[in-house]
């Protein structure tokens, strides 16, 4: 037998590694599980340019960090295969897409989005968006819900966030003492059993390899990207603020993404809930049925889920300046930056102390603790969702249920459960349907 450590995979090139990039850009629908997918399959298993191991300890690693783990990931193995020039590409390349194609979805939803054609489409789309909602809430509380514990922690996140209005950095912040708590009083009671334990691979084989740690930064280090990072906020920061129309309406939408960003641990299902309870009752940039439109065009688009908060921006700004396509398409811009910068100096600056605390007990039970919280978050969403689309007159009630779109939410459930159908594939589905709506309605 062949000694697999004379024959380590090759070093990909930068040219080779930016093709794969930018294609994931365009292919990346399926919400985080599909990304992680695709990314597994061709990073792992097709190309070997990283382990096994070192892809979930990656992903471990982006999971405790705020922010979409999928986005962040990618940063993560294009930083590690050709260093800060690699992230940054990665990066960008994973939602630029998106951007574009959210940006044209946004201008055709302000334009013609109260025509009978668009609002047939919606009223098929939006049942299958609930449908993928519920089933993202089952498949992440069997592998969540471990212990009675977690099933509490979960049902606190619900009540907490749905009834209470709670806003979500204080649950987490509540949910990270506690589980520090546990872990120093009955940490028996929190028995985290990690979803991610792999065999252990041939490491020698793997351009990437598994017992290769990164180098803690030097203090040094830590305060030039530090100052780096602060100048790449900051400047864009005064030029909108400063040049532009209503500086406090662009000061309040940069302070609002970068919290989304920064306060927000459990990816996109927990930014949503709390980005849309501030846009639609506190702010009052959109209504709740453009932010469940908005939420039902972002599950169109590849790329992470969190790039609903771009279509946010657009129509928070389009709605503030009466009607205008370009003020929209700037904030568009304004918070796909804000929301997506941060993750940039998470991964840089925080994947290497993060990656050494891997292993530590009480990081353990608090991050899956976290993630029992995500479940409560997920149900809020769905709740806040199904309001809207099962129940006409905005009124919730047995008289008032929508049974059109409810067949099909249980429909959708039906092919995402029994047949696992590509999300892609039932969006597209939900669209036909709900372009057979419109021609029932005539």
């Amino acid at each position: 037998m062949q000694n697999l450590k004379t024959s380590k995979i090759s070093p990909p090139s930068f040219t080779e590694a930016l093709q794969f990039w930018f294609i994931l850009g365009w292919i990346s629908f399926g919400g985080t599980t599909g990304h992680i997918t695709i990314m597994y399959d061709y990073l792992v298993k097709k190309k070997q340019w990283i382990s096994e191991s070192k892809f979930y300890h990656a992903l471990n690693a982006c999971m405790i960090l705020p922010g979409p783990e999928a986005h962040q990931l990618s940063i993560y193995i294009g930083w590690k295969l050709h260093g800060i020039k690699g992230g940054v590409i990665s990066g960008i390349f994973f939602v630029l897409p998106s951007m574009f194609i959210l940006l044209g979805l946004s201008i055709v939803y302000s334009v013609y989005g109260n025509t009978p054609l668009l609002l047939s489409l919606f009223e098929g789309l939006k049942p299958a968006v609930l449908a993928i909602i519920l089933y993202a809430t089952w498949k992440v509380g069997k592998k969540a819900l471990l212990t009675p514990v977690h099933y509490l922690i979960s049902l606190s996140a619900f009540v907490l966030s749905y009834l209470v209005h709670a806003p979500m950095p204080w649950i987490i912040l509540g949910v990270i003492i506690f589980g520090a708590l546990m872990s120093l009083i009955a940490p028996k009671y929190i028995h985290n059993k990690s979803e991610n334990a792999v065999k252990k691979d041939v490491e020698e084989k793997y351009y990437i390899h598994s017992n290769q740690p990164l180098e803690k930064p030097s203090s040094a280090t830590v305060i030039k990207q530090a100052v780096i990072f602060l100048l790449l906020w900051l400047l864009p920061f005064l030029y909108i603020t400063y040049f532009l129309a209503d500086p406090i309406f662009w000061k309040k939408s940069s302070f609002l993404f970068t919290e989304a960003a920064l306060l927000t641990v459990g990816g996109s299902y927990t930014v949503i809930p709390y980005v849309a309870n501030l846009v639609t009752n506190k702010l009052m940039w959109l209504s709740k049925t453009q932010m469940i439109d908005g939420f039902a065009l972002a599950e169109t688009t590849p790329g992470p889920l969190v790039i609903v908060l771009s279509y946010v921006g657009f129509m928070a700004a389009f709605n503030h300046f009466d009607g205008s396509i370009l003020m929209g398409t700037i904030g568009l811009v304004v918070a796909s930056y804000f929301t997506f910068l941060p993750n940039f100096m998470l991964i840089f600056m925080g994947a290497p102390l993060i990656e050494g605390a891997q292993k530590y007990a009480p990081l353990q039970i608090i991050l899956s603790l976290i993630t029992a919280t995500v479940v409560g978050v997920i149900v809020n969403l769905a709740f806040y969702l199904g309001e809207e689309i099962l129940f006409t007159k905005h009124h919730v009630s047995f008289a008032t249920v929508n049974w059109t779109s409810l067949l099909w939410v249980l429909f959708s459930l039906f092919l995402l459960k029994k047949y696992n159908i590509n999300m892609l594939y039932l969006v597209l589905i939900s669209l036909v349907y709900g372009l057979l709506l419109y021609f029932a309605h005539f």
